[in-house]
């Protein structure tokens, strides 16, 4: 990013819509997202499954195939809108100036490919001419993300590592060409506790070298709480609640944001039972008309039914779109 404006955002997403068609008609999966990310910040996506984080997270990229569209919107990547960028324009950006680091490491790594030809082709894929000692380089790569006789792995397939291990390539692949941004989508949920703490404290460290702007995809507060500067919480394809971290988990606005906070089982007493939130996420066919999460909400009133709510800010820049906001006293 040498050189570039730092008042422009690394991304800004104004009024994205993603669709997914079927014999019925169109059904928004994504409905008029807008999100803003700087340079060094880190913004956890947060929501149930379902809620549309993975759909925003491919979005970015373009990577949306059919039965899905991008319908509307701008997603402004350093100032440059990636919806107008023709397929090899994108391609170039993809693994060089944008990132992503996916939930399955064995379906992002080639089988029949060492570890080291993959690292390889991810670096001389976006360099122009002769590039020296790029085994090296791949090598101090895999080092940095914490795996031993990182040379030796190299010439390892993908089936001869620990899922672990085969994460850690993936995000050493990811950071070899020293994006602007990294799209995480949820890539510790497979790992055991022990090692989605050394890949976490691992990317916050990298994360901190390069100067990248990340966005983790997640629906686990707990993560979040430790690793984002700022909180986006997804429901039904639309941006709820979003704030500093600090904010968002402490004082929560949004109903549906205190209702994930409560069915987290640390902030259970042993022997309760989970605070789980009734019901369940609306599929894509039976969006309600107004607030998509009125028929779960024990604060909706009529209003709620009928015109999805426009967002409210505070002070502090914290935004929430929500008829019957919970009362500062009360959220925290």
């Amino acid at each position: 990013m040498t050189g570039q404006d730092k008042t422009i955002p690394v991304l800004e997403i104004r009024g994205l819509q993603t669709v997914f068609h079927d014999a019925q008609g169109a059904w928004p999966a994504i409905n008029g997202l807008d999100l803003t990310l700087h340079k060094g910040e880190v913004l956890g996506l947060v929501g149930e499954s379902g809620s549309g984080k993975s759909v925003a997270g491919f979005s970015v990229l373009g990577l949306i195939d059919p039965p899905g569209e991008i319908t509307n919107g701008e997603v402004l990547f350093n100032g440059r809108d990636l919806r107008k960028l023709d397929e090899e324009s994108l391609r170039q950006l993809r693994g060089a100036s944008l990132s992503m680091i996916f939930q399955d490491p064995l379906t992002t790594l080639n089988p029949v490919l060492t570890i080291g030809e993959q690292m390889v082709e991810a670096i001389a894929e976006h360099t122009r001419g002769a590039t020296p000692d790029l085994r090296r380089r791949c090598a101090e790569g895999l080092a940095r993300v914490g795996i031993t006789s990182p040379a030796e792995r190299l010439d390892q397939y993908p089936h001869e590592l620990s899922g672990g291990m085969r994460q850690r390539v993936v995000i050493a692949i990811a950071m070899l060409n020293r994006p602007d941004l990294i799209i995480a989508d949820e890539p510790t949920t497979a790992l055991d506790v022990t090692i989605q703490g050394q890949i976490i404290a691992e990317m916050q460290e990298l994360q901190r070298e390069s100067g990248a702007a990340l966005i983790w995809i997640t629906h686990d507060l707990g993560v979040v709480a430790e690793l984002a500067d700022r909180i986006a919480v997804m429901y039904a394809g639309d941006i709820v609640e979003t704030g500093s971290t600090d904010d968002v988990l402490d004082r929560p606005r949004h109903p549906y944001t205190r209702g994930l906070l409560n069915s987290v089982p640390g902030d259970t007493a042993a022997g309760e039972p989970l605070r789980q939130i009734e019901g369940s996420a609306p599929p894509l066919s039976r969006r309600p008309a107004g607030c998509p999460f009125s028929p779960r909400c024990d604060r909706a009133s009529d209003m709620c039914l009928d015109q999805p709510p426009p967002p409210e800010a505070d002070a502090n820049g914290r935004v929430w779109r929500c008829y019957h906001p919970l009362p500062e006293e009360e959220a925290a």
